[in-house]
C-alpha cells in the first residue's frame, strides 16, 4: 500500500463512455469550479457497484441517454495539477438505445451535446481533464477489448 501524508493513498475511480452515433461524440457540456468544460458520460464508482452498471448509469444521468456498451477502451491514471487528486478512469465505448428528453440531467450538467470528432478535439482548451481527448482518440483508433476484460466477482 502507498502511504502520503499520513493517511493512506486512494484514486478517485471513475468509469466514461464514448458514445458513437452517425459519426458524432456524445458529450456534456457541465459546471465545474465556476467553468463550463466539456467530457464524455462520466462519474464515480459507487459502493457495490460493477463497473460496467456505473458506465451505463452515469450516462443515463448525465445524458438521459440508455446506452449499450460495446467494448471495454481501456484504464487511465491521472493526477489533477491544481488539486494534486489521483483518477483512475475505465473508459468504455457505448452506442445508444433510447433518449429520454424529459428526464433532468445531473446537477452541475448543463447539457449534453453530439459534437463530431473534429468539433471536440477544436476546443480541446474547454475539455475537463487531458482524459477526454485520451480516451476518445484511443477509441478512434480502434483500441478495444471485450468487456468481459471487466470483471466484477
Amino acid at each position: 500500500m502507498s502511504y502520503r501524508q499520513g493517511r493512506f493513498w486512494q484514486p478517485d475511480v471513475t468509469v466514461a463512455t464514448v458514445v458513437f452515433r452517425d459519426g458524432r461524440l456524445l458529450v456534456v457540456e457541465e459546471e465545474v469550479g465556476g467553468r463550463r468544460v466539456l467530457n464524455q458520460p462520466a462519474g464515480h464508482l459507487e459502493p457495490d457497484e460493477a463497473i460496467v452498471d456505473a458506465a451505463i448509469r452515469e450516462t443515463l444521468e448525465e445524458t438521459g441517454w440508455t446506452v449499450r456498451l460495446t467494448a471495454f477502451v481501456g484504464a487511465y491514471q491521472w493526477q489533477a495539477p491544481e488539486t494534486g487528486r489521483s483518477y483512475l478512469r475505465l473508459a468504455f465505448t457505448a452506442e445508444p438505445v433510447a433518449h429520454d428528453p424529459e428526464r433532468p440531467l445531473d446537477a452541475g450538467i448543463v447539457q449534453a451535446h453530439w459534437l463530431t470528432p473534429s468539433e471536440l478535439r477544436a476546443r480541446e482548451a474547454e475539455h475537463r481533464s487531458p482524459l477526454v481527448w485520451r480516451v476518445v482518440q484511443d477509441a478512434l483508433d480502434g483500441r478495444r477489448l471485450p468487456l468481459e476484460s471487466v470483471a466484477a466477482l
